[in-house]
């Protein structure tokens, strides 16, 4: 059966206000859903976890599921799952547990398509630790960075690779998969960030061949929080401790705080949310979570695709990096219109995008000395409508 937008749509009250949000790595709407069990977390769930007053027991139970739930979502183990504030607080919390003598002489390869959460904690971590940073360039014919680049960077000194899934400009989507074996040949650490794709696609961190994978559930409408999951729990052990606590073990040594626990709650129901997309999905969490996913990419494959040829069709707007295997996540210029001036445009027919979003890879392409690009993304509640409208303002530009 196809996925039905009416009923995702019904997820989100907020879509009551008229507003047409095309800028979901600002953040993906709220659903009620979420927003109530966050609601109800922070009035009843205000002690740390521990296990003797009734209140620490509640706080602990709702961090084992908040684990479970993201266990769930990336097919790992709740024994493998890091919570914290964000993406960026957690990988850096990876890069110093590695140890300060550990890092002299090697090398970190990271990615100018990465967020700068996956990209400057290496780069800070190289400096303070004498190790080298290498790059994952861009293409700048295709503005998508090579699998060779990745390849070609990895050697006997490497000690982490770090790549996003997929890019949060261009909706590219790495060969993750390839990029794993050339790292384990080398005996280093693969630290995927999955944020920009976990919205959009099924994750497995073992099938992808991640060592770490990295997501944010406020791009899926959760919280603003992060997960870390291990592939294999027990190399957290091998790691130094970070948290206040010395004596923790297993992921609450990564864990410097545990998060509050409204937003543990709310993680929880965001990812009950993934899993109800589809209102046919039946049986566990992880079954319902294979057939929403697999039915929202189905659906926005179609949508982006129909987006894109849109786009391109309009001769004064210029697409950057489209791919076969992407997100619908796209970045695109507006000739001889800055791209806050377009979505200020934007704004001013109900339409929601984001201008010049951090990427090293489009600054590479010298899109700021053209005024800038302007992305957009799809969501679970995003409709042909909204695309026919948001091409009809563009054209209105030239």
């Amino acid at each position: 059966m196809s996925f039905d937008v009416a009923h995702a749509r019904g997820l989100f009250p907020v879509l009551g206000d008229g507003w047409i949000r095309l800028d979901p790595q600002a953040g993906m709407l709220v659903p009620a859903a979420v927003a109530t069990a966050a609601s109800s977390g922070f009035r009843e769930l205000v002690t740390d976890p521990g296990t003797f007053n009734p209140g620490a027991r509640a706080a602990a139970d709702s961090l084992a599921s908040a684990r479970r739930g993201i266990a769930d979502l990336v097919k790992g183990e709740p024994e493998g799952v890091v919570i914290g504030p964000s993406a960026a607080h957690l990988i850096s919390s990876l890069a110093d547990a590695f140890g300060q003598q550990s890092w002299w002489g090697t090398e970190v390869v990271v990615s100018r398509d990465s967020d700068p959460a996956n990209i400057v904690p290496w780069q800070r971590r190289a400096d303070d630790a004498g190790a080298r940073t290498r790059w994952a360039e861009v293409d700048i014919e295709t503005a998508t960075i090579p699998i060779e680049q990745y390849l070609e960077a990895i050697g006997d000194a490497t000690k982490v690779v770090a790549a996003p899934l997929a890019s949060s400009t261009t909706g590219a989507i790495t060969d993750v998969s390839e990029i794993s074996r050339a790292a384990r040949a080398a005996d280093a650490t693969l630290v995927v960030d999955a944020s920009a794709a976990a919205p959009y696609l099924p994750l497995d961190v073992g099938e992808l061949g991640a060592d770490v994978l990295v997501v944010s559930p406020h791009r899926w409408g959760g919280p603003r929080m992060a997960a870390m999951v291990f592939a294999d729990p027990s190399r957290i052990d091998d790691l130094d401790t970070v948290a206040l606590d010395p004596a923790a073990t297993g992921p609450a040594q990564l864990e410097l705080v545990v998060p509050a626990g409204g937003l543990l709650a709310g993680l929880v129901a965001s990812v009950e949310h993934l899993a109800d997309l589809d209102e046919d999905a039946l049986g566990k969490r992880q079954r319902r979570l294979a057939v929403s996913m697999d039915g929202l990419y189905e659906y926005l494959q179609r949508l982006d695709f129909y987006l894109i040829n849109s786009l391109q069709s309009l001769s004064s707007v210029r697409v950057c990096g489209v791919t076969e295997q992407r997100v619908p996540i796209t970045s695109f210029l507006v000739d001889g219109v800055p791209a806050e001036q377009v979505v200020r445009r934007l704004a001013e027919n109900g339409i929601r995008a984001l201008a010049n979003v951090p990427s090293p890879a489009l600054d590479q392409l010298g899109v700021a000395d053209e005024g800038g690009v302007v992305t957009i993304g799809l969501g679970p509640y995003s409709t042909p409508y909204e695309v026919d409208h948001l091409v009809r303002t563009l054209g209105s530009l030239a």
